[in-house]
């Protein structure tokens, strides 16, 4: 098929690479000209893994291509995705404003029929004003149809590949048809396309991610209460996520959620509620509770310190939001690398991808670290923000040797309390006991 990728962002580029992959023939296209020039060059302006050999091998085979000419890339297409920002508004919702500019766009060059499928995260109601922006431009019969990702930073290209499902929003039996066609590949095994309307695709985008959301909150208070009373979170995760009911994913507490979806998703259905007079006071205790979260790393380090901050050096490892993505928007470890400034303490950085992202928020304020030991290295305490694969076993001899103090502050439970105990660290976690060097 012929698919046009409006927006080479994180979905888009994921969305195009992949279709390309199964065959079809694909144009990515995007207003910023230095980001299309690197994408021809197979410089991708994001870390996911596993998509840079997927567009260097199908940009070979002629299969994906990347253009600034949006117009070009409509008409030579049946089917167009938008796929663009976004971002959140000032009061909260989810700003339209890219959306309905491509929409216009693709009015303005509606050759023919054509298939537009809302790849963007919009609040329901959305489709809607997508088909009047079109239809304002142009006489030509078309589809539009709702398709949201689920896609998981750090995981997209097996989550797109191989989908849990696929959720499509259709105004038209034709138009389901030819989605389906489109996505018979990454379906044979039987995981289902779910065909609903178009409201309801866009609200269940919302719903999914308010309902991770709302697990990570409600399991870091429990960890929090853990603390309180001398209980294990871990024993305490793993005894509920056997209940069928239940299940064990996002159940492990951290240091507050982050990212472009979560944050974003959760105020945007908040103030869809309050526009349409629904009240959606669990998700405002959700987004609480999160920002509650974000402060927990710097309060257990303080603690630690006596109040004592100023002066005192900090290492810490991790500055994305999660691990295998350099995404570091509404990151835990940027509230912590600020409270921590604030409380005149001198910061070093570290993390496997996401320095040069991080830098564009943090400037010249923090230390950067080329090697996860450089950061430690004579520092007072290191704080662990995020769950990378090379944090997991480091050299505890080396690490001991290089902190002033034995003090590892841990927002992602990655060592064992009774190792850490033997080995003479102050180890503090998330909703377990605390170890003292001295115990």
């Amino acid at each position: 098929m012929n698919v046009a990728v409006i927006g080479t962002g994180y979905v888009g580029l994921v969305v195009g690479a992949c279709l390309a992959e199964t065959g079809n023939d694909v144009v990515c296209a995007d207003v910023d000209a230095a980001k299309i020039e690197g994408l021809r060059q197979n410089r991708l302006p994001i870390y996911e893994p596993g998509l840079e050999p997927i567009v260097v091998r199908n940009q070979r085979g002629g299969r994906l291509q990347f253009t600034t000419d949006l117009g070009a890339a409509i008409e030579r297409s049946d089917i167009v995705f938008i796929a663009v920002g976004t971002p959140q508004d000032e009061d909260g919702s989810a700003d339209l404003q890219h959306v309905l500019d491509v929409a216009r766009t693709i009015g303005r060059h509606m050759n023919g029929p054509k298939i537009v499928i809302t790849k963007s995260t919009v609040p329901a109601g959305t489709a809607v004003r997508v088909r009047a922006e079109i239809a304002g431009q142009t006489k030509t019969a078309f589809h539009v149809c709702a398709n949201p990702e689920f896609l998981k930073e750090g995981a997209a290209i097996e989550d797109f590949m191989k989908p849990d499902r696929v959720v499509v929003g259709v105004d038209s039996a034709e138009a389901a048809q030819v989605i389906g066609e489109l996505y018979a590949p990454f379906v044979r095994t039987g995981n289902p396309i779910i065909f609903m309307d178009i409201a309801s695709a866009e609200m269940t985008k919302y719903a999914a991610n308010a309902m991770l959301a709302t697990r990570i909150s409600f399991m870091n208070q429990i960890a929090r209460l853990c603390e309180a009373v001398g209980a294990d979170v871990t024993l305490v995760r793993k005894g509920i996520g056997v209940d069928r009911r239940i299940g064990p994913a996002f159940l492990f507490p951290g240091p507050g959620y982050g990212g472009s979806c979560f944050p974003k998703d959760v105020q945007a259905l908040i103030r869809t509620g309050e526009d349409r007079g629904v009240a959606l006071g669990i998700l405002k205790a959700v987004e609480e509770a999160n920002e509650q979260q974000k402060r927990v790393l710097f309060e257990k380090l303080e603690r630690h310190l006596d109040g004592k901050m100023r002066g005192a050096v900090v290492a810490v490892w991790g500055l994305a939001f999660k691990a295998e993505t350099d995404d570091v928007r509404e990151s835990p470890a940027l509230v912590l690398v600020e409270a921590l400034l604030r409380a005149g303490a001198k910061v070093r950085v570290h993390d496997p991808a996401a320095l040069e992202a991080a830098r564009r928020y943090l400037g010249e304020k923090v230390v950067y670290a080329a090697q996860a030991y450089d950061a430690v290295d004579g520092a007072t305490a290191l704080v662990i923000v995020t769950e990378w694969l090379e944090y997991r076993n480091p050299d505890f001899d080396r690490i001991k040797r290089l902190l002033t103090r034995p003090l590892i502050v841990d927002g992602r439970n990655l060592y064992d309390p009774d190792r850490m105990a033997r080995l003479g660290f102050t180890y503090d976690s998330i909703g377990r006991r605390l170890v003292c060097a001295s115990s």
